[in-house]
């Protein structure tokens, strides 16, 4: 029989079959698509022409295409509805597929063709976008180690195997830490809480057969707890253990990993001629250099924790109001800034909450999508991976143009958090291939028969992740290397972060922020209040970011600290963190950090493209028109379309005629005032 991942895709669209694909399917899979790949490799350093962009360069843009494929839907099962076949999967392919990687990159004939063709480029009459493909596919095998010999060569793949090993270890000691933890409430602690609260944990205890009510470390269902609950011992057990994610002292502690991942990033960088990680990895950023990410930063954070102290300053004199002495806890802020929220400016979660239903927000944000970029989404039926999960067909001007996928809700078996990937990556060098794109998020599950609501930082979310699926969507290059968010790290965040700006937009609100019992609109008051209150708590929000991302750049800006939870410390204590504010992300459970590579010494790049998106807005807000037709052509054709055919910064100073400073960045988060 055929194994399903290599066979023909006769599904719709030609998504995965995952109705027929079995957990022993993947493993012989990946090991056929490895072998493909190697013969593909082979045939190119055995080819007795002379190299050539296209038996070189585009050859090997193919050459992991069946690879990608297969790895595409494992990917997604991996990371949306993990079971133990799967994690055991991940352990086995972490090492295998960093082989592969370094088998390619240590590749001397290969390389010795990219490397003369880059010598030559002037003479080969490449398009603009040939040139750029070339520049990058020589500068990965550069940084990935092509021209280390001997000792170095070796001990460069042992340390990528190694690294790959940690990562996947990493990832499922925080998702094990966050499927085992529940708290049980009593009828008595339900019945202080908002009604969306408590379906929220009787939902939660029926998804896990709990005998009743839980509260879990799922993001959807911890925060609004932490909000509500006037129970200050049950909010301190809750928190404690959500902080603690990867720090319990048991099989799952992810505290050596750090260590060891942190060592292992320093000896990569130092063999490949770098002073550090920091050095090594922001070359290729719009950053450029740990200088200037520490001062981007730090203009940031002077302001923000200013603004937090003095929010920490009221919040501790209504906690002394209630009789509880001693100081403002971590526990306590999140609660009383509800409580200060509600009537400095009469806005109460549970009184907003109603309005915000998730199938309104999806088609706001199809909506807003429709009037900027002419996209159209038509549901549709194909196999996926999970009950839940729905898709749709894209289309503009009766064209198809993508497939997109949404899956919303969580569940233990899925990572924490909400990203965006892509099934297929659009490229048109074999055939005119429309991306597959599907957006995961962890909102909290109704129970059957009610609605899903969401509070405001869930909806931001929701709109967040359609701006990663809307680049990716609108693509339009050539070459699947360069396609959609292939782009810097610290400018994939602007087309996430600037679509955040359209749930903001009055008009959108109006038309879809409906009530789910009533149907009727929000309020105009209500959306006046939620608006004007849009940078409240803005102190505490950035101070738990930036403290974040200057703990990762300081991780790897130096020697690799022995202690990292010593150095974390240090490092916090230096800055004059507030005491009531913890890191978004401590380092035990910085799985953006030490999951991979993909964000370290790159967790700034969300502020990096915030300075863009906040400005990027702004231009529409000079048309005084948030859909301005103009505008929009402008935005697609120069960054959303591009993906990495350009260099970034040449990418916006063409849409926006120059690069942004921090000051719209301040004024969007209301911290001008503390600056």
């Amino acid at each position: 029989m055929t194994n399903p991942l290599l066979a023909l895709w006769t599904t719709p669209f030609g998504l995965p079959p995952f109705d027929f694909i079995r957990d022993e399917d993947y493993a012989p899979a990946v090991n056929e698509a490895i072998a493909r790949s190697r013969a593909n490799i082979a045939a190119i350093t055995g080819n007795p022409d002379a190299p050539s962009f296209v038996n070189t360069i585009e050859a090997l843009e193919m050459a992991d295409a069946t690879l990608n494929r297969v790895l595409s839907a494992f990917g997604t099962v991996a990371g949306a509805d993990s079971n133990p076949a799967r994690e055991a999967l991940e352990r086995d392919f972490a090492p295998l597929l960093s082989a592969y990687g370094s088998e390619v990159t240590s590749n001397k004939a290969l390389f010795a063709r990219v490397d003369s063709l880059w010598q030559q480029r002037d003479t080969l009459g490449l398009t603009p976008e040939q040139a750029r493909v070339l520049m990058l596919t020589r500068r990965a095998f550069v940084r990935a180690g092509a021209q280390l010999e001997g000792d170095q060569e070796s001990r460069m793949t042992e340390v990528k195997s190694r690294l790959a090993v940690l990562g996947t270890q990493f990832t499922q000691n925080i998702l094990a830490d966050e499927r085992d933890w529940s708290m049980p409430l009593s009828d008595a602690d339900l019945a202080q809480l908002p009604v969306f609260v408590a379906a929220t944990a009787r939902a939660a205890g029926q998804d896990r057969g709990a005998s009743g009510p839980i509260v879990t470390l799922s993001r959807s269902l911890i925060v609004p707890f932490l909000q509500f609950s006037p129970n200050r011992a049950l909010r301190q057990k809750a928190y404690e253990a959500w902080v603690a994610r990867g720090a319990n002292g048991t099989a799952t502690d992810n505290r050596e990993i750090v260590a060891e991942t942190l060592r292992l990033r320093e000896e990569r960088a130092q063999l490949l001629g770098y002073a550090n990680f920091a050095a090594y990895k922001l070359e290729t950023e719009m950053a450029g250099t740990p200088a200037a990410v520490r001062d981007l930063l730090l203009q940031v954070w002077t302001p923000a924790r200013e603004a937090a102290l003095s929010d920490a300053a009221a919040l501790e004199s209504m906690l002394h109001a209630d009789g509880i002495a001693g100081p403002l806890e971590a526990w306590d802020w999140r609660y009383y800034a509800e409580k200060r929220r509600k009537a400095e400016h009469d806005l109460d979660e549970a009184q907003l909450k109603p309005y915000l239903q998730l199938e309104r927000m999806i088609e706001a944000s199809f909506a807003c999508a429709t009037r900027l970029f002419g996209l159209y989404f038509t549901p549709v039926e194909a196999p996926l991976y999970h009950p839940d999960v729905r898709v749709w067909d894209v289309t503009r001007n009766g064209q198809h143009l993508a497939v997109f996928i949404g899956d919303y809700f969580a569940r233990p078996s899925k990572q924490s958090g909400a990203w965006c990937s892509a099934l297929q990556n659009q490229q048109r060098l074999v055939a005119d291939l429309k991306p597959h794109v599907i957006n995961v998020c962890n909102f909290a599950k109704p129970a059957a028969g009610e609605p899903a609501l969401l509070s405001y930082e869930d909806a931001r979310t929701l709109f967040h992740e359609f701006g990663h699926a809307l680049h990716q969507m609108l693509s339009n290059v050539t070459y699947e290397s360069i396609s959609g968010t292939s782009v810097a790290r610290d400018f994939v965040e602007l087309p996430s972060q600037l679509y955040e700006h359209w749930l903001e937009v009055p008009a959108v609100l109006s038309e879809f922020a409906t009530h789910a019992t009533t149907g009727e609109p929000m309020p105009e008051d209500l959306l006046d209040r939620l608006l004007k209150a849009a940078t409240y708590d803005m102190g505490f929000q950035t101070v738990e970011y930036v403290s974040s991302a200057l703990v990762d750049l300081e991780f790897h800006d130096g020697p690799a600290p022995a202690d990292p939870m010593q150095k974390q410390a240090e490092i916090l204590e230096s800055l004059g963190m507030p005491r009531a504010i913890r890191m978004r992300h401590a380092a035990p459970h910085f799985a953006h950090v030490f999951s991979g590579d993909g964000y370290s010494s790159g967790y700034y790049s969300y502020m990096w493209s915030e300075v863009m998106d906040a400005d990027a807005f702004a231009a529409f807000e000079e048309a005084g028109n948030p859909f301005h037709a103009t505008l929009a052509a402008s935005l697609e054709e120069n960054i959303l379309s591009a993906g990495g055919s350009e260099d970034a910064a040449v990418l916006y100073a063409r849409f926006r005629g120059r690069m942004p400073g921090v000051e719209a960045l301040l004024k969007g988060r209301g911290l001008l005032d503390a600056a």
